[in-house]
């Protein structure tokens, strides 16, 4: 995949996440620290780590729903680290967002045409010109035009998903930050949505920010991948290298435990990932004896 060499979309530069402790005179939890990345026009950068890595936070202050402590988030040239509620109204347009649930995400009680109305209506788009722009959107993401009358309980999981994708692109963002947007699917659907995903970009140089635990899946789907331990980037690099040949230790315990098809190679990686392990654990031993 050829990446864009224009000034980046999207620039982070040291930043803290923080958040106050409960406890009495506590030190606040450090949620991430000195996170770099960036994003160019048409880019999908893969984030990826396993449950409490910080993986999502940093979506979030992206998005501004975490609290930036220290450091710089810059979106299309313009500092957002601490943007106001009617300034995030705005960026709205240019910047969506993809949550891992599709049907949580949706409003169970509104019909598919209102519920990718909204936004649209929230920017001003009169009534008419919203309902054939929800049309254009249904086809986009390989619905069908009565879905506009219809619930989202009476769609799979799949479907489900490509409304929410219909529905983030609805104004056509510049950025979507993906949160495991395929990890409730069964893999024959994620396939399916991850193909979209990248035929969407094909079609509008939409970029992406997106989150997951299976690096399978940001192989699939990313130019660049960055992974993600405590809080801390660890690795990062091109997709293609990063994902079959990982430098930093808990990338390549992430790579083994990737399951495969083949029961001789799931074995075989069972027994590597095992001796990474045993390996790293002496290494820190030895390191305490040492200290």
């Amino acid at each position: 995949m050829s990446t864009t060499k224009s000034a980046p979309l999207l620039t982070v530069d040291q930043l803290v996440v923080e958040y106050p402790s409960k406890k009495f005179r506590a030190k606040p939890f450090r949620a991430l620290t000195d996170i770099n990345i960036t994003i160019g026009r048409g880019e999908t950068l893969g984030l990826v780590g396993e449950s409490g890595s910080g993986k999502t936070t940093l979506g979030r202050a992206i998005l501004g729903l975490a609290p930036v402590t220290g450091g710089k988030i810059s979106f299309d040239g313009k500092d957002i680290s601490h943007a106001t509620r009617k300034d995030r109204r705005v960026l709205s347009r240019d910047l969506q967002v993809v949550f891992q649930d599709p049907y949580t995400s949706l409003n169970p009680a509104l019909e598919i045409g209102d519920i990718l109305a909204e936004p649209l209506g929230v920017q001003g788009m009169e009534a008419a010109a919203a309902k054939k722009r929800v049309k254009e959107l249904l086809d986009q993401v390989g619905l069908p035009s009565d879905a506009i009358n219809r619930l989202p309980r009476e769609f799979s999981g799949g479907q489900r998903q490509r409304v929410a994708i219909a529905r983030a692109l609805a104004l056509s963002p510049k950025l979507i930050v993906c949160d495991e947007p395929v990890s409730a699917l069964d893999l024959s659907t994620q396939a399916r949505v991850l193909d979209l995903f990248l035929q969407i970009q094909k079609d509008t140089g939409v970029s992406y920010l997106f989150v997951s635990h299976d690096l399978d899946v940001v192989r699939h789907i990313s130019h660049r991948v960055a992974v993600m331990y405590h809080g801390e980037i660890v690795e990062q690099g091109p997709a293609d290298i990063v994902t079959r040949d990982p430098e930093h230790p808990y990338t390549q315990r992430l790579l083994l435990a990737s399951p495969v098809p083949d029961p001789d190679r799931q074995e075989q990686r069972r027994a590597d990932r095992h001796r990474l392990l045993e390996s790293q654990r002496m290494q820190h031993e030895q390191a305490g004896v040492l200290a």
